[in-house]
């Protein structure tokens, strides 16, 4: 399983999102010593979830449930768009 692969498991389990895009901008990033090899990413994802949250704790759902591919160095950058299914 790739990295956007991981990531989409992972979201997709954790938050049931409506719409979810994950770009893999780690070309970008090219020669970034201190990303040890983990991915640069962005993330647009709308959930029900999100309603009644914060965008700072949005972004926590979002890391709560990548948590693991963070620790394990698979994903060293996170670009976050989270959003409600009304705020589309």
């Amino acid at each position: 399983m790739n990295r956007v692969e991981a990531i989409r498991e992972r979201l997709t389990a954790e938050l049931a999102p409506l719409a979810l895009e994950i770009t893999d901008d780690s070309h970008k990033h090219a020669g970034h010593a201190s990303a040890g090899g983990g991915g640069h990413f962005r993330v647009d994802i709308v959930a029900a979830a999100f309603h009644g949250q914060s965008t700072v704790q949005r972004h926590r759902m979002v890391y709560a449930a990548l948590a693991e591919l963070m620790q394990q160095n698979e994903v060293h950058a996170l670009s976050i768009q989270a959003r409600t299914p009304d705020e589309t």
